[in-house]
C-alpha cells in the first residue's frame, strides 16, 4: 500500500465511542463477549462463554476490549482492556472434576453426538479472562472524548458489560492522540492491527489501519528490537520514508541555510505539526544494506528511491561514493581526534601522556613563545605520522625554530637548521638526536636560565612516542608510533574539506546521508561513527548556545550493539548517551535497531520514547523489554514466531500513544 499523508479525521471523528441503540439502549460499538466478575485499578477478570467467543470471531491474546459502565444513563465512561491470559473461575474445580469423570466413563463430550446434558454443556462452556486495564475513555464537561491512562474510579463489577470493538471503533482506539481524537492530518499509515501469528479469524475481518504521528519520531529516540529477518530494516525504511514526506512539507525550502534568526523562530514545528526546516537524515550502515542494492530490496533501496537527495560515503574508494578519509597533516585536530578514539583503551602512561597533548594553534599569533612551542609540537607530531606510514607529499618541508647549539648537536657543522626548512626524515633525525642528548649540559643551563625546560610536557610526550624511548639514552623498548599504523588507512593525501563538515552542511540542507561501514573492521566502524556523531552533536550544541535554529537531524543505527556503549557502561560522556539524554533539546533524533536488547546501555533505553518489538528468542531479551511500559503483557508471545508469516509483526509503542499496539507493519515500497 502506498504511504502518503492521510487525513483520517473525518472518518474516525464520526465514530461515537458511546453509541447506543435508540430503542433498546444497547451498546452498538462492538460485539458482547462477557461480564467482569472482579475489577480493580489494574486488572479486570471477565466471564466469557464459548458461544460469545465464536460470535465475536475469537478473543486473541493481546486484543483490545471495552468495559462499559451501565448503571447510570448519564455517565459516559468506558474502560479500555487488553486480554492478557486465561483466568480461573471460582467454579473451575467443580467443572474439571465433572469433566474428568466423563472422560473416565469414556463418554463423548463434543460434537453432534455429545452425551452431555444441556446443563452440563452450558456449565462447561464458561471460562475466565484476565485483562489489564490500560485506561479510561470518558467525556469531559464539553462533551469531548478523552483518554486517561489509568482508572480514576471503578464500581462493582456487575455494573459493567464487556464488548469486542468493531473495526471503526478499534481504529479510533489505536489512533487516539492526546491533541484530539485523531491527531493531525499529517498522521501516516504504518500498518494494521494484528493480534496473533494465527490468522484464521482475523483474516475474515476488516483490516484496521494504524497511523503514526511523524512528531513522535522527529527529535525522539526510537528502538527497533528483533531477531534477524523479522522486519526491522523494513520498519526503518518506513520511518525514513515518512520523514522524507514530512521534510518535503517543510515551511522553508532548501536554500543552503536555515531561515530565521529571531527567538520566536526557534520552535522547530509549525502549528500544523510540520517541521519548519528540511529534516536531515544520516544512516550508519554496518552491513551495507542501505548504501548498496541487494536482492531483498526489489528496487526499494533508499539511495535509489531518493537518488537526488542521497549522498553516500564509504571508507574505501567505490563508484558513487565519497571517501571518508582525513588528511592527518592538514586537518590536525580531526586526525588527532581519530587517534585519541583509536587509543582510548590503552593503559600505558606514555600513551596517556601522548593523548593528552594539545595540538590547537594559539589564538594569539604574536605570542612568540607559544607559537614556538606549537611549531615544534606540530613538527614532532608530523614526524610520528611519517614514521607510522602516513603518506605525505615528497616536497613537504618543515620549518620550526631551532637553536644553533642544538643544530650543531645534531650535525657538527650546524647545517641541518629547521628554521630554514627540512624534510620529515631530517626532522625525525633532528628530534631523535635532541631526545637522546636531553641530559646534555645545554638543557640544564637552559632550565636554570629560563626557569623551565626546553621541552614542555607535550613535546616530551611526542619525543617519547617518536623515538620509542621512554627516557633519554634508553633503548627503544616501547611501541610508540607503531601504535598508529593500524589507522594509517584513514589518511588521505588529498587536501579537501573535512568530510564531517561536509556531512553536517548536507544534513542542514535536508539531505539523506548513508555512511557505508560494511568494509571497515569493528574498530574503524566505531571510530567513524563516533567521530561523525560528535561533530554533529557539537554543531547542534553550538547552534543551541548561540540561539540559532536547529533543523531536525535523524540518526539511524543498524546493528546498534556493535557501536553503542554496553549495558553496564555508565560513562555519560559517551556521544550516544549524550544524544539520547540531550538530543531532544538539540532536535537530534535517534533510531536504532538491534537483536540484543540486553546489550544496550540502560541510559539509552531509559530515554527511548518509541518502541517496535518483533520476535525475540530468549528470556534475557524479554526480561529487559518487560521493564518498559506495558510490554510485560507480550513477553510470552514475543518468543513465538512463524518465519513464513510473522515478518513485520511488531508490538508498537509510540510517544503520543498511551499503550502498546500490536501491529503488522506495511511492506516498504516506492511512493
Amino acid at each position: 500500500m502506498t504511504l502518503s499523508f492521510t487525513n483520517v479525521i473525518a472518518k474516525i471523528a464520526s465514530v461515537d465511542l458511546f453509541k447506543r441503540n435508540s430503542s433498546t439502549g444497547n451498546i452498538e460499538t462492538g460485539i458482547f463477549i462477557g461480564r467482569p466478575f472482579n475489577i480493580d485499578y489494574e486488572k479486570a477478570y471477565i466471564l466469557v462463554a464459548d458461544s460469545w467467543k465464536l460470535k465475536a470471531k475469537g478473543i486473541p491474546q493481546g486484543s483490545f476490549l471495552l468495559a462499559y459502565y451501565e448503571n447510570e444513563d448519564d455517565v459516559y465512561e468506558v474502560l479500555l482492556l487488553r486480554v492478557v491470559k486465561p483466568a480461573k473461575l471460582p467454579t473451575d474445580n467443580d467443572v474439571i472434576s465433572s469433566m474428568i469423570e466423563y472422560y473416565k466413563d469414556n463418554l463423548k463430550t463434543s460434537g453432534k453426538e455429545s452425551q452431555l446434558d444441556s446443563y452440563t454443556k452450558y456449565e462447561f462452556s464458561f471460562s475466565g479472562l484476565e485483562c489489564r486495564i490500560l485506561g479510561t475513555f470518558y467525556k469531559d464537561n464539553k462533551g469531548c472524548t478523552r483518554f486517561g491512562a489509568d482508572v480514576e474510579n471503578f464500581y462493582s463489577a456487575h455494573n459493567y458489560k464487556v464488548i469486542k470493538p468493531n473495526p471503526d471503533v478499534l481504529e479510533l482506539i489505536v489512533n487516539f492522540r492526546e491533541e484530539g481524537i485523531t491527531g493531525k492530518p499529517t498522521d501516516i499509515k504504518i500498518g494494521k492491527v494484528r493480534y496473533s501469528s494465527s490468522l484464521r479469524f482475523q483474516a475474515q475481518e476488516d483490516n484496521v489501519p494504524v497511523f503514526v504521528s511523524p512528531k513522535d519520531f522527529l527529535g525522539k529516540r526510537t528502538a527497533l528490537f528483533g531477531m534477524t529477518r523479522t522486519g526491522k530494516s523494513n520498519t526503518v525504511k518506513k520511518v525514513i520514508q515518512a520523514t522524507v514526506s514530512m521534510s518535503d512539507k517543510a515551511a522553508y525550502a532548501l536554500n543552503g541555510k536555515l531561515n530565521g534568526t529571531a527567538a520566536q523562530n526557534l520552535e522547530p514545528l509549525t502549528n500544523d505539526g510540520l517541521p519548519k526546516y528540511p529534516v536531515g537524515q544520516i544512516i550508519f550502515d554496518i552491513n551495507g544494506e542501505y548504501a548498496n542494492a541487494n536482492m531483498q530490496d526489489e528496487g526499494t533501496a533508499i539511495f535509489e528511491i531518493y537518488k537526488e537527495r542521497t549522498i553516500r560515503y564509504s571508507t574505501i574508494n567505490k563508484d558513487g561514493f565519497k571517501v571518508m578519509k582525513v588528511n592527518f597533516y592538514q586537518d590536525i585536530l580531526s586526525g588527532f581526534e581519530l587517534i585519541r578514539s583509536h587509543l582510548e583503551l590503552e593503559t600505558a602512561d606514555y600513551v596517556k601522556s601522548f593523548l593528552s597533548i594539545n595540538l590547537e594553534e594559539p589564538k594569539d599569533k604574536t605570542d612568540y613563545s607559544a607559537m614556538t612551542r606549537y611549531e615544534r609540537k606540530k613538527a614532532a607530531y608530523w614526524c610520528c605520522l611519517s614514521k607510522a606510514g602516513f603518506k605525505h607529499p615528497n616536497k613537504l618541508s618543515l620549518k620550526f625554530p631551532g637553536e644553533d647549539s642544538l643544530n650543531k648537536m645534531v650535525k657538527a657543522d650546524g647545517s641541518l637548521n629547521p628554521k630554514n626548512g627540512i624534510s620529515l626524515q631530517e626532522a625525525s633525525e633532528w628530534f631523535k638526536t635532541i631526545w637522546e642528548n636531553y641530559n646534555d649540559q645545554f638543557f640544564k643551563d637552559y632550565q636554570s636560565k629560563k626557569g623551565h625546560e626546553w621541552a614542555d610536557e607535550d613535546l616530551k610526550a611526542l619525543l617519547v612516542f617518536l623515538t620509542r624511548k621512554s627516557k633519554p639514552n634508553a633503548s627503544p623498548t616501547i611501541s610508540g608510533y607503531i601504535k598508529l599504523r593500524d589507522i594509517a588507512i584513514l589518511h588521505t593525501e588529498v587536501d579537501d574539506k573535512p568530510f564531517e563538515q561536509e556531512i553536517i552542511e548536507e544534513l542542514r540542507n535536508g539531505k539523506i546521508i548513508i555512511v557505508d561501514l560494511s568494509q571497515g573492521d569493528p574498530e574503524i566502524q566505531r571510530l567513524y561513527s563516533e567521530r561523525i556523531c560528535r561533530q554533529i552533536f557539537a554543531d547542534a550544541m553550538n547552534r543551541f548556545i548561540q540561539n540559532t535554529p536547529n533543523n531536525f537531524i535523524q540518526f539511524y543505527f543498524e546493528e546498534a550493539h556493535n557501536l553503542f556503549p554496553k549495558k553496564d557502561d555508565k560513562d555519560l560522556s559517551q556521544v550516544y548517551n549524550r544524544i539520547a539524554k540531550e538530543g531532544a533539546k538539540l532536535n537530534l533524533g535517534l533510531t536504532y535497531a538491534t537483536q540484543e536488547v540486553s546489550s544496550i546501555s540502560s541510559n539509552i533505553l531509559k530515554n527511548t520514547q518509541n518502541w517496535f518489538i518483533a520476535h525475540l528468542n530468549n528470556e534475557d531479551e524479554t526480561k529487559e523489554i518487560k521493564k518498559y511500559y506495558d510490554f510485560g503483557d507480550f513477553t510470552e508471545s514475543l518468543v513465538r514466531f512463524s518465519a513464513d508469516s510473522d515478518k513485520g509483526f511488531v508490538r508498537m509503542k509510540t510517544y503520543s500513544n498511551a499503550f502498546v499496539v500490536p501491529t503488522q507493519i506495511d511492506r516498504f515500497s516506492k511512493i
